[in-house]
Order: C-alpha cells, then sequence, then structure tokens
C-alpha cells in the first residue's frame, strides 16, 4: 500500500464507510471529505508539538555568508536550532579549515562587540562566536571577511500536506499513529465522543511509544578535556 497522503485520507474515509478520493478528486473534495484532509494534517501537528525533537524532522543547513554581514535570520521552518553545531566549514578556495563557534550570552555579545556590526571593516575576519538574539535571529563575531560557509543543524516544523502523492517526513513505521490521531479528530466531527476518546488515548500511547524509540538511549560520558599543543 503507498503512504502519501491520499493513501492516508483515504484510510480513514475506509474506516467510516465514506467514499474514497482519487488523485483526480482529491484537492476539490469538500464537505466531510475536506475534514478528512484536514484530520491527517492536524495528526501530524500534534506530533510535532509534542516536546521533542524527532530525528524525522532533523535538518543539517549550510548557509554563505556575506561579508560584513553579522545578523541572519532562523529558517522560516525552524521549531529549534542546536546552538551548538555552529561552524565554519573548511574551504580550500578560501584557505580556512573548519571551526566550531561558541556560544556568546547575548547580553554577552551587545557588551563585547556590538560595534563590530556596525563598523564591520575595522573587524571582519573569520567569526569565531554565535549569539542567539531576542527575535528570530542570530549573530556572528567577528563578522565574516569572506563568503565562509556555515553549518548549522535544527529541527524543523514540517508543512502541511497539500498534494495526494506527498509524503509525510514521519516515517512509514509509524502510519498508524498519524492514523489514531486522524480519527480522533474525525469521530469529534462525527460528534462520536466516546470514539474520539478511545481514539485519543490510543494515539497517545503511540506518540510515546515512539518517544522511547527514538529519544531513550543510553548517555555516553563525553569528556571536555581540550589537549593544548
Amino acid at each position: 500500500m503507498p503512504y502519501d497522503y491520499l493513501s492516508l485520507v483515504n484510510r480513514v474515509n475506509r474506516s467510516l464507510n465514506e467514499v474514497e478520493l482519487t488523485s483526480a478528486n482529491f484537492l476539490s473534495a469538500g464537505g466531510w471529505h475536506s475534514h478528512s484532509k484536514d484530520a491527517i494534517n492536524l495528526a501530524i501537528k500534534d506530533i510535532n508539538d509534542k516536546p521533542v525533537e524527532w530525528p524525522f524532522y532533523f535538518v543539517e543547513r549550510e548557509l554563505v555568508l556575506t561579508p560584513n554581514q553579522s545578523r541572519y535570520p532562523f529558517p522560516t521552518d525552524a521549531k529549534k536550532i542546536e546552538f551548538n553545531t555552529f561552524r565554519i566549514r573548511s574551504d580550500a578556495t578560501l584557505d580556512n579549515r573548519t571551526i566550531s563557534l561558541f556560544l556568546m550570552d547575548y547580553e554577552d555579545y551587545l557588551i563585547k562587540c556590538s560595534d563590530m556590526e556596525y563598523n564591520p571593516d575595522d573587524y571582519a575576519g573569520m567569526p569565531t562566536t554565535v549569539s542567539k538574539t531576542n527575535g528570530l535571529q542570530f549573530l556572528l563575531a567577528p563578522p565574516p571577511a569572506e563568503a565562509y560557509r556555515l553549518i548549522y543543524e535544527y529541527y524543523r516544523v514540517p508543512a502541511e500536506l497539500e498534494a495526494p502523492d506527498e509524503v509525510p517526513l514521519i516515517p512509514e513505521a509509524f502510519r498508524s499513529v498519524i492514523m489514531s490521531g486522524a480519527m480522533y479528530y474525525a469521530y469529534l466531527f462525527r460528534e462520536d465522543e466516546p470514539a474520539a476518546e478511545m481514539a485519543k488515548a490510543k494515539f497517545e500511547d503511540q506518540v510515546e511509544d515512539m518517544r522511547q524509540t527514538y529519544i531513550n538511549r543510553t548517555e555516553y560520558v563525553r569528556s571536555t578535556y581540550i589537549a593544548r599543543i
């Protein structure tokens, strides 16, 4: 069985003896079918809204820096940015090696480095620190002198499914979790509160199983010793 938006919606339809959709009429379908489409996206949103860093929403981003520019916006789909992952990637053309950036508190940046942003020509070089602003931006210091390649990692907020052949970012092994969440909203629409509560309880249990599968792991001890050469 395919794993896409259309197939998920049709499983909801079959469960409640509704007519199934096709790729030809999927986008124009309204009424109940519009709600069944919404139910799938709402279930996926509920999974994403859990306070869990789901690995299937992980993104590694590369950004080419603009010389003399200190301030950069967060990605529009970012849910959580991992600030301990920022690094400047090695570049043979620019003759630089890979270095990790230190996280500097924003207030410390304002005290120690704010003049760099306004007078970049006096300070430009290879960035060594990154700071999270009070808005949806981060700051680099010193300002980049070249078009260095910045790498960092974050967890995204997935876009809603729209086209019938779109595939969720959630792995197919957890198709049933999406379905349980979707059936909760389907039963609410039908005003079948007992069935809705049963579907919700099942969904919450399945999400907890997902969390244990992906998040619970044996932690290892990492040395903080840095060898001095």
